[in-house]
């Protein structure tokens, strides 16, 4: 953190989508994975274990390659793989909307209340995902309603920026669209690859882990937590300190930004 920023103002929340905002990754992306492969005729099959060690690469597209390269065999790839690739992500994300749309997949415990109590106090609020902009838009329609799109000053997503996640650029592209610096900002994230990215991008990052992350590095967080909690649902602190608190609100948001930015 720039330590000359101390008496900076915290202004915007920057939340990742998947794993963060909802946990879409083992019963959306991977289920809509498996039914686009069905669609083609194709025999790939991903368990919930196979997709696990997937999402060690971020971007559907770039998750297919790496499984070709790494999980089959040369004579078992498909003739013509790479060129199929972004018809076969285009169904998979079709797929993924259609199961959005049933309102399947809600958000985690506590997104819905401190982001509208973000809202109400005036901080501005933006997106950084690898995930697609259909599938950030989708998910806010069938959880916020259609008019949750435009609370966010910036959807940064999907191939807006070349490097995806861990490289800093998608936070760094959300920054330079806001207008804002680092110490200006707090990122919300879930993963090694996302903090790799938001701690490259110098933001304070809360964490709030799942299955797929519950043992990956979060050295850089300001705190790691089981999920952001309700008033009746209390959250567990993984690492750091929450005070008194017992779910993420504003003012705990508000502290853990200046404990950052003064060390």
């Amino acid at each position: 953190m720039n330590k000359k920023s101390v008496d900076t103002n915290l202004k915007a929340f920057i939340f990742d989508v998947d794993g963060t905002l909802s946990d879409t990754e083992r019963d959306g992306h991977r289920v809509a994975f498996n039914l686009a492969f069905e669609e083609y005729g194709m025999d790939w099959h991903w368990s919930v274990e196979t997709y696990g060690e997937l999402l060690a690469v971020t971007g559907g597209k770039e998750r297919m390659k790496f499984y070709v390269e790494k999980f089959l065999d040369e004579d078992k790839v498909p003739e013509g793989i790479e060129a199929k690739i972004p018809e076969l992500h285009a169904a998979k994300t079709r797929h993924y909307t259609e199961l959005l749309s049933t309102g399947a997949i809600p958000l985690r415990p506590g997104v819905e209340r401190l982001i509208d109590e973000a809202r109400q106090r005036g901080y501005r609020l933006a997106i950084a995902t690898t995930t697609t902009p259909e599938n950030v838009t989708v998910l806010l329609t069938h959880t916020l309603g259609a008019e949750s799109i435009d609370w966010f000053d910036v959807i940064a997503a999907g191939d807006i920026v070349p490097a995806k996640k861990p490289a800093p650029d998608i936070y760094q592209y959300a920054l330079d669209e806001m207008k804002l610096s680092a110490d200006e900002c707090i990122a919300f994230e879930d993963s090694e690859n996302g903090i790799k990215s938001s701690a490259g991008a110098n933001l304070c990052t809360i964490i709030t882990i799942n299955d797929y992350t519950q043992n990956h590095d979060f050295t850089d967080a300001c705190i790691v937590l089981d999920q952001m909690g309700e008033a009746d649902q209390p959250f567990s602190v993984i690492s750091g300190s929450s005070t008194d608190a017992t779910f993420l609100d504003c003012d705990l948001v508000s502290k853990l930004h200046q404990q950052t930015i003064n060390r």
